[in-house]
């Protein structure tokens, strides 16, 4: 007889921020549960006192040695920001486990949680397992498949998890762009052969205003335009913002920047961390030679410069936000400066 599977959604459900459910297959103890995703929420603009917002830990915290592991399914604050949270004794798991909670997901996805993992100090409590495309393992009683979708960040997938109830896809955050920066695509091909073998017994699918008319351009369109944009202020020193997980379009920054014979600079931590692991990884490419510390840049005129700043949404303490009200350390915004959003 197929056990029962319960669905529990604990942060993301009709909200931007703060991404994460959880699949329990089985009754009493003999349960098992599966976790997707564990993000945070920055607040709104009511929200006063309020550094973040995080899912409800109460019903994995209640149940913490049921959780067989986490899945993650891309490396956006919003779906791998809350890990380290949740790790914690303090409303989080931490205490109630005997065991590191594994977490999969790509290498980059595991790469850009690690990293605020490790700045809370908790990563002996968590066990990361790498996955690639296509891949399906078994966790717990669940087999998890990972399929590849295109997103704002490099290496995001699609989970399918196979019940005792059937089938469940997860898709992600995703975004069905026909030519990425990386030329991997969304696996179109794959979500329909499972959905015409196996039958798909529930989606779950995330995609930012998809409820809206038409389309967006491809991630692609951005780079002519940056080319030009660097072309038209020739002489002048360049400061640009974006997400620091978006690595496609850091990518497209700097080749635009290389073109015009300028050096690269990063301005943020979060922008210097995943820089560096993006080159080790192999997920972006800037060649040694045009990438230089941020404290060097007055070194060389403002024409030959390029700054890739954090702060693209506005956030208070981001680095963009320190440059705009003069109180960045390392850059000074002057009459020789073009920011570019």
């Amino acid at each position: 007889m197929a056990e029962p599977v319960r669905i529990v959604i604990l942060g993301g459900l009709g909200e931007i921020g703060r991404n994460c459910l959880a699949i329990e297959q089985g009754e009493g103890d003999r349960r098992s549960i599966l976790v997707i995703d564990c993000g945070i929420m920055f607040p709104s603009a009511d929200l006063h006192g309020i550094d973040l917002v995080l899912p409800d830990f109460t019903y994995l915290r209640e149940n913490a040695p049921l959780i067989s592991a986490l899945v993650a399914t891309h490396g956006h604050e919003d779906h791998v920001g809350g890990i380290q949270f949740l790790l914690r004794d303090e409303h989080g798991i931490g205490d109630r486990r005997d065991t590191p909670l594994p977490v999969y997901g790509s290498r980059l996805t595991l790469g850009l949680a690690r990293n605020r993992i490790e700045e809370a100090g908790l990563l002996g409590r968590v066990d990361f397992v790498p996955t690639n495309d296509g891949d399906r393992v078994e966790i717990g009683p669940f087999e998890v498949e990972f399929v590849p979708v295109t997103h704002s960040v490099p290496h995001a997938h699609a989970i399918v998890v196979r019940t005792d109830q059937g089938v469940i896809l997860h898709s992600g955050d995703y975004k069905l762009d026909l030519t990425p920066v990386d030329d991997r695509r969304c696996d179109l091909a794959r979500l329909g052969e499972i959905a015409r073998s196996e039958g798909i017994r529930l989606l779950l699918a995330d995609s930012t205003n998809a409820e809206e008319p038409g389309f967006a351009p491809s991630e692609t369109s951005v780079g002519s335009v940056l080319r030009q944009v660097f072309a038209e202020h020739e002489g002048r020193r360049i400061i640009t913002a974006s997400f620091a997980s978006h690595l496609h379009r850091i990518q497209q920054i700097a080749d635009a920047a290389i073109a015009s014979g300028r050096k690269v600079a990063t301005l943020g931590l979060s922008m210097r961390k995943n820089v560096r692991l993006g080159r080790d990884l192999g997920v972006i490419s800037i060649p040694d030679s045009s990438l230089i510390d941020v404290e060097d840049i007055d070194q060389y005129p403002p024409g030959e410069i390029c700054v890739i700043s954090t702060g693209s949404q506005g956030e208070p303490m981001s680095a963009l936000a320190l440059l705009a009200r003069g109180e960045n350390r390392f850059v000074k915004l002057g009459e020789a400066d073009t920011v570019v959003l």
